[in-house]
């Protein structure tokens, strides 16, 4: 007996894929680099597709970037700052970001000079200059610092440890904060580490970041973190002006410190437009 096949036998079955175009552009802060996205239409669906937003990150198979950022509309604020990290997770607050988002919510004529949003961490004030270049930013209030031996332990709108070190630009940034992030302590749920050096007439900042793993050319949360974490350990109060370097470039930071609680702090420096693209997910 022969088998006498139909063409439905022969013809392999084809899929289609349906892709859906993200428009989307880059900025970066001191060389803190974010992809971001402008959700006023409420067109962006993957806020919960942690997958599709670590690829969007991925250097080498993405656009490559430190995080991703959503902008939206919300009742009482100019706009809404959603954060992700590159591993495609919701993120604490991101100092950088929030400048970026700034300059961001700027271009497409949402906010002029200066902003009211919400983050993560709560409200947020910033202005912005006139050629849209430089951005402060309000910060979070801060109380508690704690320590662990020789650091400080807080949290500017992400947690952060603080260690001040000697020659820090021949230190392995990379090894030494992934053991202390991962350490017994901080595993469960991860902590950003900062490396200072004092340098007479700044502070010279390198920070290992969770959520990115890895050392990024700047963190705005993290900046924050070290100028009251020295300012607490020198014993200084008033009001304090800090000029930070960091790998990607200058931030600045400015508080009030009575010696028990730091408020009225602003996060300062360049937040640049770099790109604009589309891509097919």
């Amino acid at each position: 007996m022969f088998y006498h096949a139909s063409i439905t036998d022969l013809v392999k079955p084809i899929y289609y894929t349906q892709f859906m175009k993200l428009d989307f552009l880059k900025y970066e802060g001191a060389g803190n680099d974010f992809i971001l996205i402008d959700n006023r239409n409420e067109t962006f669906s993957l806020v919960d597709d942690t997958e599709t937003i670590k690829k969007l990150c991925d250097r080498h198979f993405g656009i490559g970037a430190d995080g991703l950022m959503v902008l939206q509309m919300k009742n009482g604020f100019d706009f809404e700052m959603l954060y992700f990290n590159a591993d495609g997770r919701e993120g604490s607050m991101c100092g950088n970001g929030g400048r970026c988002i700034v300059a961001f919510a700027n271009h497409l004529k949402v906010i002029e000079g200066e902003t009211n949003f919400l983050a993560v961490d709560g409200p947020h004030y910033a202005t912005i200059s006139e050629n849209g270049n430089w951005v402060s930013l309000q910060m979070i209030d801060v109380q508690d610092i704690k320590t662990d031996g020789d650091a400080f332990v807080l949290n500017t709108g992400s947690p952060h440890y603080v260690l001040e070190v000697e020659d820090l630009a021949s230190k392995d940034v990379y090894q030494d904060g992934k053991t202390i992030r991962y350490n017994e302590t901080y595993s469960a749920k991860g902590i950003n580490v900062n490396f200072v050096e004092d340098l007479g007439d700044h502070y010279f900042v390198r920070t290992y970041e969770r959520g990115v793993e890895n050392e990024t050319f700047a963190c705005g949360t993290g900046v924050t973190a070290v100028s009251m974490a020295m300012a607490k350990k020198k014993g200084l109060t008033g009001r304090i002006k800090n000029s930070i370097r960091v790998p990607g470039g200058n931030l600045n930071v400015n508080f009030n410190y009575d010696g028990n609680s730091f408020n009225n702090v602003f996060l300062e420096g360049p937040a640049t437009f770099v790109f604009e693209g589309s891509i097919n997910i």
